[in-house]
């Protein structure tokens, strides 16, 4: 599960590099995949739009399991 998790989290990696930011794995529990928002995704006002409508559908759509994404 953490691989397929880690693997899509690759292909978004880029589209957040183009604003200087990126997202880190934590943990997966109990379908929560839990992340952390770096770079200047920290404190970044869309950065809530980015982790639902971005990491979380994509994350949901591709692995089996993911119910939801929440930033710690």
């Amino acid at each position: 599960m953490e691989q397929e998790i880690e693997k899509t989290l690759e292909e978004i990696r880029p589209m957040l590099a183009l604003h200087a930011g990126n997202v880190r794995f934590v943990k997966f529990e109990e379908g929560v995949v839990w992340v952390e928002m770096l770079g200047t995704c920290q404190g970044c006002p869309l950065s809530q739009l980015t982790l639902k409508a971005g990491i979380e559908d994509l994350l949901k759509a591709k692995v089996k399991g993911v119910e939801h994404v929440e930033a710690v």
